[in-house]
């Protein structure tokens, strides 16, 4: 039963997401390939910069402080 459920529930969210994609996509004035493209890319950025943000561990500090004379 709640395969079947998911079943019903899962096509209309793809076709809004499909949907929602397009209007995106017509915005940027691209395809909807690079427009996901362009997704990803920003996802990827936010992560990188998330994992930045951290404090650095105590050899990461170590390296950076070495002496390279």
């Amino acid at each position: 039963m709640y395969a079947d459920l998911h079943a019903k529930h899962e096509r209309p969210n793809r076709r809004r997401h499909a949907q929602e994609l397009k209007r995106i996509a017509a915005e940027l004035h691209t395809t909807v390939g690079n427009a996901v493209t362009l997704a990803v890319r920003a996802l990827r950025q936010d992560r990188v910069g998330a994992e930045l943000t951290t404090r650095l561990r105590e050899d990461e500090v170590s390296w950076l402080d070495a002496n390279l004379g």
